[in-house]
């Protein structure tokens, strides 16, 4: 659309100066409903030949020159079908120069943005986020290329975690790379975050669609170098890992473009909250320094998605020292499990009771939002002491961004279990859409209002 404007704008250039009131007017007589029409079809063409030519998919499959060139080729044969159209329907009122601008325009912005957007996405690749976590089956030579090709590819978000053999793990041929075999893969990928599996070396074809299978069912990818297993998938498609050539057996779907809008949400909604309740943070921290020694700010590491860590920041609610504390109060828990929770905990300060009662003490963490470490919504961060204690299945509610509110907290806050902890924060995992944000959100500002915090 941004694209088409500027076509317009050079495309009919006035003789006079146009006031600020009046930009568009020069362009009445060129009828824009009609042309933002056309403009609107060009825009759904080039987003489905996008989709076609694999513009949509994980950026790590392609490098950057092929990502170019279809993003050329997308968008000329999107403009062609456009032209077509203006034949067809007999679009002669619409100018041709300014289609061919449209188009050109259009090129020259996606394929700047889409470099600048790979360029920043390497640069997060290299600090260690968001990057593919990646197993190999077979420590052999074709294993080691692998292995050797995608530590060359740092740049393409790839993180070896270690080998898998399809002998016992109690053969003495084992190297040291190799952290378990074919029997434990599965468990393996999952304590450990790993995205994608990769068959490199030549196994039954039992043991291979039961490893598929196990995986689909934890949502994660397999993949197979194509010349060592001719007709496990026939007609598959081959895909490209840098210049190493594999076929994918399984591939989870995965809405970037939901996700895309729960971000959008996220930096919009706290950029919002962030500027009206400023003054009463301000008020907060103020307050907070006033009642008891010690900084107002609360910084404590805790366990994000797919395990990383980070710097989780709150109000201070308890003395300085509550943290050393905790272990002489540990026989007055009241929650089951891994959970820490008692009434009139004596570590909090008196300010501190009110803050945790209406959950202003967690304001702060709107800066983690924005930041990218948390979301408005989802699983609570848990610390690093309560994920030693998790079992295989508890590690599900790792896999999405931590939330300042989540599903357990409007339905089960006050409920010790638990199990009712895991079980919702997997539900909300499991059955995640923007619609459950929404409504999470809209049941937090009456839980909030209530006081049930503790």
């Amino acid at each position: 659309m941004f694209a088409g404007f500027i076509a317009f704008r050079l495309r009919f250039i006035p003789e006079s100066p146009i006031p600020a009131d009046r930009v568009l007017a020069h362009l009445v007589p060129a009828r824009p409903a009609v042309s933002f029409m056309f403009l609107a079809l060009f825009g759904l063409y080039l987003v489905i030949f996008a989709r076609i030519y694999g513009l949509y998919g994980l950026a790590q499959n392609h490098s950057g020159l092929h990502e170019q060139r279809m993003t050329v080729q997308a968008t000329l044969t999107a403009g062609l079908l456009l032209c077509g159209n203006l034949y067809v329907m007999h679009g002669y009122a619409i100018s041709r120069v300014m289609v061919l601008l449209t188009v050109v325009i259009t090129m020259v912005l996606v394929m700047i943005r889409r470099a600048v957007m790979r360029k920043l996405r390497e640069r997060r690749y290299l600090q260690g986020l968001e990057t593919r976590n990646v197993l190999i089956v077979g420590d052999g030579r074709v294993g080691h290329a692998l292995r050797n090709h995608l530590e060359a590819l740092r740049h393409m978000g790839f993180r070896f975690m270690g080998f898998i053999s399809l002998a016992p793990r109690g053969d003495d041929r084992i190297a040291p790379d190799v952290i378990g075999d074919v029997s434990n893969c599965v468990a393996l990928a999952r304590s450990l975050f790993v995205d994608e599996i990769y068959f490199s070396t030549p196994a039954d074809k039992q043991t291979v669609m039961a490893v598929v299978e196990e995986a689909r069912s934890q949502g994660i990818d397999v993949r197979v170098v194509p010349d060592l297993y001719d007709g496990l998938a026939w007609n598959a498609r081959v895909e490209y890992i840098g210049q190493f050539p594999t076929i994918p057996l399984h591939r989870r779907d995965f809405p970037r473009g939901a996700f895309l809008l729960k971000r959008i949400l996220d930096v919009a909604l706290s950029v919002i909250i962030l500027g009206i309740a400023s003054p009463l943070m301000v008020a907060i921290a103020i307050a907070v320094r006033l009642d008891s020694k010690g900084p107002f700010f609360y910084r404590a590491q805790r366990i994000g998605r797919k395990g990383r860590t980070f710097t989780c920041y709150k109000f201070r609610t308890m003395v300085v020292n509550a943290d050393r504390l905790r272990e002489n109060l540990a026989h007055l828990n009241e929650r089951e499990g891994v959970l820490f929770k008692i009434s009139n905990d004596p570590r909090i300060t008196k300010i501190g009771v009110i803050l945790r009662k209406y959950s202003l003490d967690e304001l702060p963490q709107l800066f983690n939002v924005l930041i990218g470490d948390m979301s408005l919504v989802g699983p609570r961060p848990p610390i690093a002491a309560e994920v030693e204690q998790y079992e295989l299945s508890h590690l599900r509610r790792l896999d999405v961004l931590p939330g300042m509110t989540g599903l357990w907290q409007v339905e089960a806050r006050q409920d010790p279990s638990f199990d009712s902890y895991i079980s919702l924060d997997t539900a909300y995992v499991e059955n995640w859409n923007l619609l459950l944000d929404l409504r999470i959100l809209a049941r937090t500002i009456s839980v909030v209002v209530g006081g049930t915090g503790s």
